[in-house]
């Protein structure tokens, strides 16, 4: 599944993306795939994406957060959770400070 988020995400020139693989530090996820887009709109349009391929691959996503500010938008597909930030996102939320030595 990550590689249909990266390539989803990849179809609407995400930028910085990266997977990581998060299974023995969490039982949330096996792989976080995070990304970033230049605007609200193109993050928007990344999560778009990668909702609808996700579909396409029979994986419905079990939730879908921040979508409508499109500054941290969050696809939970079960083993995989998409974190697609607009550009600074992930630093003004201090989201990669804990991921750092991943």
């Amino acid at each position: 599944m990550a590689d249909v988020v990266v390539d989803a995400a990849g179809d609407k020139k995400a930028e910085d993306i990266l997977v990581l693989n998060v299974s023995e530090l969490t039982t949330i996820a096996d792989l976080f795939v995070i990304c970033t887009g230049r605007g609200e709109r193109q993050v928007q349009a990344i999560a778009d994406a990668v909702r609808e391929k996700a579909i396409e691959a029979g994986r419905k996503p079990i939730g879908v957060e921040g979508y409508s500010s499109g500054r941290w938008v969050l696809i939970d597909l079960g083993d995989v959770v998409v974190h697609a930030f607009a550009t600074g996102g992930a630093t003004a939320y201090r989201f990669c400070s804990p991921l750092a030595g991943l």
